[in-house]
């Protein structure tokens, strides 16, 4: 058996574990609330009205997309890993760089555009820590989102470790881990002034959901408990997509992003934040029923795409703020949002697909197998 064990994240139809729609589908649902996020931020800076109930905190504390999309690839990763057994490692990265690289790349150099009459040569260095310090894609909403990149990548030079372990020793091993995790967080909470960013956007806040994923992944592996959540997945994605969305309530009311530097709310939230999704995810990949065919293949694009959307979306909606401002083509508040919503979602859509076709795609189809089973590679959505 190889020393390392691995997996992919990619949008693209993987090599190394047979395709799986729901995926794609989680991945348009993440990056769906992370526009949502911006948008309401885009529309309240205009003048537009505020959502105040907490019940609407997965859009106003929408940036829980992010730890959707960092929960469901240590999700992916362990699924592969567990299959998989035996991976290349330096294939592994390899398809990692042709999946990331290019089109992360592209936005790192546009950031250095806008801001080169304050670049410095070190700026280069923030392209591996762009959730770090003050990174040229930090300095203006059109690249904001760029700072998950770099902790991501983070994330694939670990993993192999990790899964390696993980399946030596089972799942108390990354429950060991996240054990370090915790005290990590409780330690930084009393030395850093400003804890909610760094809990929000760092190794220390962040990392416990990819092995929260990790650990979702093992558990989907044992069949008695899958053919359960099979059996049980209508209700239990009801009761799961409750609790996200409880979560997220409570976010609102005692500690929103934003609302003040340090609370000690965040310690754990993170978590939190990604158990309720892990669990969500769960019912969502076990839920069996089919999705009507047009709906099914719309949702599964938007997943294909949903990298470039992720990273452009800010671009489209900052782009048609500072240009059209706050549109109000019938004068009823709710109506006028819901056109703006459907406009910018809509070009921010093409946006990315033409940015997959042009800028991911090409580089996807470089990738290769990095492990040992060669799989049914049959296209499912």
């Amino acid at each position: 058996m190889n020393i390392f064990y691995a997996s992919k994240a990619g949008l693209m139809q993987s090599l190394n574990l047979q395709y799986n729609p729901r995926i794609d589908q989680l991945r348009w649902l993440a990056a769906t609330i992370v526009f949502l996020f911006h948008f309401q931020l885009e529309y309240r800076g205009l003048g537009g009205p505020a959502l105040l109930t907490p019940w609407a905190g997965l859009i106003t504390e929408g940036h829980t997309g992010v730890g959707l999309f960092f929960t469901l690839s240590g999700f992916l990763f362990m699924q592969i890993a567990l299959h998989q057994k035996t991976i290349v490692y330096r294939d592994f990265l390899r398809n990692r760089v042709l999946r990331i690289f290019p089109l992360f790349l592209t936005i790192f150099l546009v950031a250095t555009s806008i801001g080169r009459d304050t670049f410095q040569p070190q700026d280069l260095f923030y392209l591996f820590a762009t959730n770090l310090g003050h990174a040229p894609t930090s300095g203006t909403p059109v690249t904001g989102a760029a700072w998950t990149i770099s902790l991501e990548f983070l994330f694939y030079m670990v993993f192999p470790f990790l899964a390696r372990f993980a399946m030596e020793r089972g799942p108390r091993y990354l429950l060991g881990v996240l054990a370090l995790m915790a005290f990590f967080k409780l330690s930084a909470y009393t030395v850093n002034a400003n804890s909610t960013l760094m809990y929000f956007c760092t190794f220390v806040g962040r990392f416990d959901q990819f092995l929260i994923g990790m650990l979702a992944a093992m558990l989907y592996q044992h069949e008695q408990l899958r053919v359960r959540l099979h059996a049980h997945a209508p209700w239990l994605l009801l009761a799961t997509a409750g609790l996200v969305i409880c979560e997220m309530a409570a976010l609102h009311r005692y500690a929103p992003f934003g609302a003040t530097p340090k609370s000690a709310f965040w310690i754990f939230w993170s978590m939190a934040e990604s158990a309720g999704w892990a669990a969500f995810m769960l019912a969502w990949v076990s839920f069996q029923a089919r999705l009507p065919a047009l709906f099914d293949r719309i949702l599964c694009h938007g997943g294909k795409i949903s990298f470039s959307f992720y990273l452009l979306h800010m671009g489209v909606l900052h782009l048609l703020s500072q240009s059209m401002g706050l549109a109000r083509p019938t004068g009823n508040g709710w109506v006028d949002a819901s056109i703006m919503i459907a406009a910018s979602y809509a070009l921010s859509w093409a946006l990315a697909t033409l940015s997959y076709n042009t800028i991911e795609e090409p580089f996807l189809r470089m990738r290769r197998r990095y492990g040992a089973y060669k799989l049914d590679s049959t296209k499912q959505c």
